[in-house]
């Protein structure tokens, strides 16, 4: 049962960590084409 658990707890902290990755390179695209991450969205005013 520990093992279901443990697995669950680095499925999750895998997700999490490769959310965080994704929007670091999106933010840094955003920045490269002179936008602004806002709320998730970049704007390009």
């Amino acid at each position: 049962m520990f093992g279901l658990f443990r697995t669950a707890i680095l499925v999750l902290i895998a997700f999490l960590a490769g959310l965080m990755f994704e929007r670091s390179g999106v933010a840094d695209a955003c920045d490269g084409m002179g936008g602004i991450m806002r709320e998730g969205m970049c704007w390009n005013e």
